[in-house]
């Protein structure tokens, strides 16, 4: 009766699926002793039915017997109902214990103020971040079965009610915050992927300014008018790629222009940033412009030179002419040399316009 009367239910679960133990050993020995009882029935009823002198007191032992078997039977009832409604609670400690450890640890990790130094270390936390949300998202099935586990055990366990209570808002506190540093560090990352993002493009940009200047400024003046007229087709070429990269100067300055507006963390970085790439374009602009001048002037020379060999060349022939003493030794021959020399004039005049 010592056994089943005990008001020990265990400080956790182990202790309580020891007593479990030692409980289940004492109803297998109760079990083995309903026999005996059984037999002390039997006698008492033989005892009775042959009218023993006794047999009142017979009577009175053996309802004394049944009273206390019942009695221990009914203790026994209670008991194990209490040590398995204490373990159904240990074990929702235990849950809910081991859940919330599960969130700390998480924790930890959500609480970093590690948001990545360059676009592939942020990329490769957003990938981290976004597997502990879906680990996450599996708890929350766990945390509302625990809720729900919570009011039922209320329900069926009154005298544990507040302390289960206790423990289910523990829970709800931890759920909460989790999601919410959660929510934070997602917030976090995505700003500064953001920034990343524009400070990768802008480097991008920066660098192919630099190297669009070297490669305006590599080209030495040309010699001549083919080599002139190279130049300005390649300088029309760089002009080209010029033009193909403004869309991602105007997508630069846009990301650039919603962090700002958005108040990001670094908006004054941005700003400047922003202001360098404009900077960097209308000089590479600007150098193109003045290159194209320089390479016209340099066509327009070359054309001039090439002009003026050409009526060098050609006065010198005509010179050769002029001063030829040959005057015709018959009128056939002073009209041929006439001709000759009136297409020489018209040929002066044309040349005269040119060099005009």
């Amino acid at each position: 009766e010592a056994i089943v009367t005990s008001e020990e239910l265990g400080q956790d679960l182990e202790h309580v699926e020891v007593l479990q133990k030692k409980f289940e050993e004492f109803q297998t020995d109760l079990a083995a002793h309903e026999e005996r009882v059984n037999e002390v029935n039997q006698f008492a009823g033989k005892l009775i039915q042959e009218q023993h002198p006794e047999e009142e007191q017979i009577k009175s032992k053996q309802d004394e017997v049944n009273a206390s078997w019942q009695r221990l039977k009914g203790l026994a009832l209670q008991r194990q109902g209490k040590l398995f409604g204490a373990a159904e609670v240990q074990r929702f400690n235990r849950d809910v214990d081991e859940t919330i450890s599960w969130i700390k640890e998480k924790g930890q990790l959500m609480a970093s103020d590690d948001f990545g130094r360059d676009l592939a270390s942020v990329q490769a936390l957003l990938r981290k971040h976004e597997g502990l949300e879906r680990d996450l998202a599996a708890l929350e099935d766990k945390v509302k079965a625990l809720c729900a586990e919570a009011d039922r055990l209320q329900q069926s366990h009154p005298i544990n009610a507040s302390q289960i209570q206790v423990k289910r808002e523990e829970l709800i506190a931890n759920w909460e915050q989790i999601r919410t540093l959660a929510a934070e560090r997602h917030a976090r990352l995505n700003d500064s992927y953001r920034l990343q993002r524009f400070l990768a493009d802008f480097r991008d940009l920066t660098s192919w300014v630099t190297e669009m200047k070297a490669l305006i400024n590599a080209d030495e003046l040309a010699n001549d008018v083919a080599g002139a007229e190279a130049l300005l087709d390649r300088h029309q070429e760089h002009k080209g790629e010029i033009d193909a990269h403004e869309d991602s100067f105007k997508s630069a300055d846009e990301s650039g222009q919603a962090l700002l507006a958005a108040g990001h963390y670094a908006s004054d970085e941005v700003k400047e940033k922003l202001t360098i790439l404009s900077d960097e374009r209308s000089a590479l602009l600007e150098l193109w412009e003045l290159r194209r001048q320089q390479y016209e002037q340099c066509m327009d020379l070359q054309l001039f030179y090439r002009d003026t060999e050409q009526v060098d060349n050609w006065m010198s022939k005509q010179e050769a002419f002029l001063l030829n003493e040959d005057l015709g030794d018959s009128l056939d021959s002073v009209e041929a040399l006439l001709k000759k020399h009136e297409d020489f004039e018209k040929s002066l005049s044309a040349q005269e316009e040119k060099i005009t």
